[in-house]
């Protein structure tokens, strides 16, 4: 198996909280800011924005945003999840319930979940953080011939990718903070962080090291369920060990 695939197989997100003392080295940031660099983008675009937030009180005054629970993402986060390791390495996708709050894990309480969500501070995912990496596009350009610049969006997770393989090289852990790109949340950030009104924010990274290991159980898809040979429902059989 090549080296880059290895990574690719290791790569996870670290999602307990990260040493607050211990800094990401300079070398090892500029390392992953130059994977951002050289990521593929449509047209060569290079359609993205990069905010390196090292500043221990900005990050304190991050933490401080509140966020609103979306109705959207608790009624469809049961779609995706697994509420045994028995169920769980049956789909081969999706996640498992316990990487929710014990609250959430009752589809059957949905309703009240729903009516009794509140706001939450940011500080619950940026805990410990040392640096965070806020990643933003301009939506007034696109790629050419690209309904609703899909090839952009898509440019916008390759370089995503490429500073995740790079991190999980160099043993730095790395999480992909959604929420950021929340419209209350956003006209915070921008306020706090002069960003340009036409600007959007995508999503942001925390980088780190954990304070406790972190280990989950990953499951994916047999190259068989997903792959198609020549034509569409052709099994595809040459397993790649």
């Amino acid at each position: 198996m090549s080296q880059i695939l290895k990574i690719v197989r290791k790569r996870q997100s670290t999602r307990v909280p990260f040493e607050p003392n211990r800094p990401v080295a300079e070398e090892d940031l500029k390392q992953i800011l130059e994977a951002a660099r050289w990521a593929p983008t449509a047209h060569n675009m290079q359609n993205f924005e990069i905010i390196v937030v090292e500043s221990k009180e900005l990050l304190e005054m991050i933490g401080n945003i509140k966020s609103p629970i979306s109705e959207a993402f608790i009624r469809e986060n049961y779609q995706q999840l697994s509420f045994s390791k028995k169920e769980f390495l049956q789909k081969k996708v999706g996640i498992l319930a316990t990487m929710f709050p014990p609250e959430w894990r009752d589809p059957a309480k949905v309703d009240e979940i729903v009516r009794e969500s509140k706001s939450w501070l940011l500080s619950e995912t940026v805990e410990g953080s040392p640096v965070v990496l806020i990643v933003m596009y301009d939506p007034r350009k696109r790629a050419p011939a690209s309904e609703g610049d899909f090839l952009g969006i898509i440019s916008l997770g390759c370089v995503l990718e490429n500073m995740w393989l790079v991190a999980q090289d160099l043993g730095i852990s790395f999480t992909v903070m959604s929420v950021f790109s929340a419209d209350q949340v956003e006209d915070e950030l921008k306020r706090l962080l002069s960003i340009p009104g036409y600007m959007r924010i995508a999503f942001a990274i925390r980088l780190g090291y954990a304070s406790t290991p972190a280990k989950y159980l990953r499951v994916r898809r047999e190259l068989d369920a997903f792959v198609h040979n020549n034509k569409f429902g052709n099994k595809y059989t040459k397993h790649v060990e």
